[in-house]
């Protein structure tokens, strides 16, 4: 992955992906994975997302991932939280009430940090790796995740030669191909949400869809 990408948009502020609200559809769909009280959840590449602090508010423990340090300390900030914060071998573990934040590479994680994840929520982390990482990336992180983990995953598809990403199309064969040889894969809603993205048409795009997944580990 490139972190510098990632590090130089935190800094210079470039943060155009950041949403400003809970995603709706991890509000619609999030319940439908039927978790007890008190699951963990992780959510890689998670930048300072709202939907962090919606699920802990659900009841759930919240392992987020995120390299950049300004994304991390903007989210305890801006939600008045005092994290205190410990060093482990995969970065600085930040950590107030239900909340977890990870400040370090995604493919630092190891079996230990991922074995108690009942599951995840990956709104952004998929669509954001070109594809020579998202199969490493599956491999690494999903491979960690124990059995019975089930995921919430949204993903974009449009046609890729039209813009260059991220974030990425990533359509429900590429799913398939890199998720079936472990996982059962649901397909809840597909929705065209061009209209709603006017930024994408002005980069190009003639088609957008949003698709979500409700994977479970087997």
């Amino acid at each position: 992955m490139d972190t510098d990408f990632w590090l130089q948009r935190w800094e210079h502020g470039q943060t155009g992906f950041h949403q400003t609200r809970v995603m709706p559809l991890l509000q619609k769909h999030w319940a439908g994975l039927g978790l007890p009280a008190g699951s963990r959840v992780l959510v890689p590449l998670a930048g300072k997302s709202l939907d962090v602090a919606w699920l802990a508010e659900q009841g759930h423990a919240v392992l987020a991932v995120e390299i950049s340090p300004i994304a991390v300390e903007q989210f305890f900030e801006e939600h008045a939280l005092r994290p205190e914060t410990s060093s482990t071998p995969q970065g600085t573990l930040y950590r107030a009430g239900r909340i977890e934040f990870l400040c370090g590479d995604i493919f630092s994680l190891d079996t230990a940090v991922l074995a108690d994840c009942a599951a995840c929520y990956d709104r952004a982390a998929l669509i954001a790796l070109p594809p020579e990482l998202r199969a490493r990336y599956v491999r690494h992180v999903y491979g960690q995740l124990p059995a019975g983990c089930r995921t919430l995953l949204l993903t974009l598809d449009y046609p890729q030669e039209e813009m260059d990403g991220p974030p990425f199309s990533v359509p429900a064969a590429e799913v398939r191909a890199l998720y079936g040889d472990r996982w059962h894969i649901e397909a809840l809603e597909s929705r065209d949400i061009l209209a709603q993205e006017p930024k994408f048409a002005a980069r190009g795009l003639t088609r957008l869809q949003t698709d979500v997944h409700r994977l479970t580990a087997l």
